[in-house]
């Protein structure tokens, strides 16, 4: 990042302490950091501090111009070479999101071509809110990147998801952001599933498990910054879409196989992260079912192994990676369906574990490939994961 113009737009919340932090890791990252701040940050922490650190003027009010000959506004929106909002609250996502520019951070943001990162913190509520989830999705549309917010203990006493990211993990996305090589898979097609799939008992009820989905995102969004063209399959609709990520949204399984098996010969890449139902109700009641006395059984049926059916049939040039969630006996259920399903790698995780398991931003896996090669990792945020996971990938295509 060395020599990078980096632009910091800080809004109102106590996460604003974290980005002070940055600006100093921004700068001994090599970064030439300029910081402009809405009126409520302001309230939290002083320009001052900003200032020393980046060794630069900082920038609060449009009409504040430090030079007469100069529009601020517009010289910082072309000065930069990426634009970073941390923190971002809720107001100022949804500025973004409907084209607002009332303050010095909205205009700036209005007018830059730079690319823009949004690094959310707030209430867990609050970032689960609906019209919060509609905005976000915007800008996903719009081309911003995100950089998701941890889980933690938050600022006003609840324990769940919206922390600030840490400044030494936005930093390495920004970092990896400028020397990635985007090309990586260009001319490519990726093909990803994410998420549980619904299995309908009657209009009511439903069979489905806890997986939310993120995994599979975070990988449909590396692949996509990688160059490749990525079809995602997936029933997760609360997840904001990566920007140049295709989605087709299922709920049973039997939608996921046909979906799924549409581009059997077109993909590449297959990377089966959904948690697909084994089994779905062999009769799905017209009505709601009665409560009766005494027992009652469902008989239920299995499902297309989709998996299996594209490992099975793949070309050479092809390649299929799987997931297996386990409780137990990972390495031997992992290298157990490595081989039964003719993928290319398994990437195994225990969902017994802290912080590996649904939900979560994080996930400790390990991946089981060739020659039952086995390859452990740390617990690392699932962008880290995904990230892993395409570049396993590439090597595979190279390979072939």
């Amino acid at each position: 990042m060395n020599g990078k113009n980096i632009l910091l737009a800080v809004s109102g919340g106590i996460a604003v302490y974290k980005a002070v932090a940055l600006t100093s890791k921004l700068t001994q990252a090599g970064a030439n950091v300029k910081v402009m701040m809405t009126k409520s940050a302001q309230e939290f922490v002083p320009p001052l501090s900003f200032q020393v650190l980046s060794r630069n003027d900082v920038y609060t009010d449009t009409f504040d111009e430090k030079d007469s000959g100069v529009v601020a506004h517009i010289n910082l929106a072309d000065w930069a070479d990426l634009v970073i909002v941390a923190p971002a609250t809720a107001n100022v996502i949804g500025k973004m999101a409907n084209g607002i520019a009332d303050d010095m951070v909205t205009t700036t943001l209005l007018a830059t071509e730079a690319p823009i990162w949004v690094a959310p913190a707030m209430n867990v509520h609050m970032i689960a809110h609906p019209a919060v989830v509609r905005n976000i999705n915007q800008l996903y549309a719009d081309g911003v990147r995100f950089i998701e917010p941890s889980e933690g203990y938050l600022a006003c006493g609840y324990v769940g998801r919206g922390r600030l990211e840490e400044p030494e993990r936005i930093v390495g996305h920004l970092t990896a952001y400028f020397t990635e090589k985007n090309t990586t898979l260009a001319g490519r097609k990726v093909v990803i599933t994410a998420g549980a799939t619904i299995e309908k008992l009657d209009p009511v009820r439903y069979f489905t498990n806890h997986s939310t989905g993120k995994m599979g995102f975070a990988v449909a969004e590396t692949a996509a910054r990688y160059g490749a063209e990525v079809v995602l399959v997936t029933s997760s609709t609360k997840l904001p879409v990566p920007h140049g990520v295709a989605v087709h949204y299922i709920e049973t399984a039997q939608e996921m196989y046909d979906e799924v098996m549409k581009h059997q010969e077109s993909a590449d890449i297959f990377v089966m992260s959904a948690a697909v139902a084994d089994y779905t109700p062999k009769v799905i009641h017209e009505h709601k079912i009665k409560k009766q006395p005494g027992d009652f059984a469902i008989e239920m049926v299995r499902t297309k192994d989709i998996l299996a059916e594209i490992g099975q049939n793949k070309r050479d040039t092809q390649v299929v990676i799987g997931f297996a969630a386990e409780t137990q006996n990972v390495k031997e259920n992992a290298l157990k369906k490595l081989h039964s399903k003719n993928a290319d790698m398994i990437v195994a995780n225990n969902v017994a574990q802290i912080g590996a398991g649904f939900g979560v931003d994080t996930n400790q896996v390990t991946f089981y490939g060739h020659d039952d090669a086995e390859t452990v990792f740390p617990l690392l945020s699932k962008q880290e994961v995904a990230r892993e996971i395409i570049e396993q990938a590439a090597r595979f295509l190279e390979e072939k």
